[in-house]
């Protein structure tokens, strides 16, 4: 099984100004296990295909985790950031499921 060190992106709307809410991005830093590494390609409107990954990684949570577990919006994972698409909760650990590029967009 291979290591993981690596950031989690958390995703929240914070009031910046009397009525005026943002969106503000965290950054955590996380070890854990990944417990499936596998890709695919998936066709696209564009020129090249779109790699997708269906990588599970365990991450050890800590109180800041297990509060924000639904702001989870990405892990970055060999240098790319990669969206989160599911999310179980195994205390003390945290299951990610990864899927295609994150788009900061999103």
């Amino acid at each position: 099984m291979a290591k993981f060190y690596g950031k989690v992106g958390y995703l929240s709307t914070e009031e910046t100004s009397p009525d005026v809410y943002s969106a503000v991005l965290t950054e955590r830093l996380y070890k854990g296990d990944v417990l499936r590494n596998q890709k695919r390609y998936q066709a696209s409107e564009g020129l090249n295909d779109d790699v997708i990954v269906n990588n599970s990684i365990s991450i050890v949570a800590d109180s800041y985790a297990y509060e924000n577990a639904f702001a989870i919006k990405y892990v970055q994972w060999m240098g790319v950031l990669w969206k989160v698409t599911s999310i179980e909760i195994q205390r003390p650990r945290i299951i990610l499921s990864l899927g295609g590029k994150y788009n900061e967009l999103n």
